[in-house]
């Protein structure tokens, strides 16, 4: 086993649905069958603008042919072992390239970075994964928190070698990361309800929904998120608020008082969306939302 550096651009022409596969042309298929069983870092080209260059991992589970497109493969990513950093991190930090392995002996790029997969050393691994799970973010709400507590130290998590899977399997974590990007994402208002709401201590009201749950090997991506106000959380978890592929909201049938929920959603009878577009639901996750937790 061994860990990777996985080349994604979300305008690109390759079947990738990150949390759940990767494609990739023969050329690179040895380099990927190492990865199986270990965890891979997905990269965004410095090219792209507004690039998040390293901003996820995953753990690769297998290796399986296109069977539509001859010559084309894909890693499979493990079911729920995908997270998206809070923090994603930069080819360059203060003018020095994080991942180190792609210099040659004279301190240069060496030109490995334009390799769609690519292998990268477990010290390049553990620095950018401890860059990118870094979270000193304010604005996560806390359920157990004091009222009158104005600041929440975030936790940094260092990775030994020894320690490493320990660590990225870690839910605290996960959960962490996940709030932080989803709530980035949407400007840390409702998705349904439009409300953003900050305390005094500059927290955010609204929190972090899975689509697909954790239970369920739902993966911690944006795509499978949605900010949502608590009594909008506890409801869309309840399979009584779901969304259709147009992100159209549903309102289900057991809803008592349906006025007024319809009075908190929002007017335009549609979810807000994020910015970028692959932070937009996928229907994927929408879809196994609808059949197997809304009540219809």
């Amino acid at each position: 086993m061994a860990n990777g550096v996985f080349i994604h651009r979300e305008d690109s022409n390759y079947q990738d649905t990150p949390a759940i596969r990767y494609h990739f042309p023969k050329q690179y298929l040895g380099r990927a069958q190492a990865c199986i069983g270990d965890w891979i870092l997905y990269y965004e080209p410095v090219k792209v603008k507004r690039t998040r260059g390293y901003w996820a991992m995953a753990r690769v589970a297998s290796i399986v042919p296109d069977p539509e497109q001859a010559g084309m493969y894909y890693a499979m990513i493990a079911e729920g072992d995908f997270i998206q950093f809070g923090t994603p991190v930069p080819f360059k930090i203060d003018g020095v390239v994080v991942e180190r392995g792609v210099l040659n002996d004279s301190q240069k790029n060496s030109g490995r970075t334009q390799a769609a997969v690519r292998p990268i050393s477990t010290q390049d691994f553990i620095r950018i994964i401890n860059l990118g799970l870094h979270d000193e973010d304010a604005l996560l709400p806390r359920r157990d928190e004091p009222a009158n507590r104005v600041r929440e130290e975030g936790p940094v998590f260092h990775f030994e070698e020894r320690e490493r899977i320990q660590q990225l399997v870690s839910r605290p974590l996960r959960d962490r990361a996940f709030r932080r990007t989803v709530l980035d994402a949407y400007d840390a208002r409702c998705a349904l309800t439009g409300l953003k709401l900050i305390n005094g201590g500059g927290r955010a009201e609204a929190e972090a929904a899975h689509i697909r749950p954790v239970e369920a090997n739902g993966p911690d991506i944006v795509s499978n998120g949605l900010a949502l106000s608590g009594t909008v959380h506890w409801m869309f978890d309840r399979g009584l608020l779901s969304l259709a592929d147009d992100l159209s909201i549903l309102v289900s049938r057991h809803v008592n008082d349906r006025d007024s929920i319809a009075a908190l959603l929002n007017r335009s009878g549609r979810a807000r969306l994020p910015a970028r577009a692959a932070d937009h639901p996928h229907p994927l996750f929408l879809g196994w939302h609808r059949e197997n937790c809304f009540k219809g």
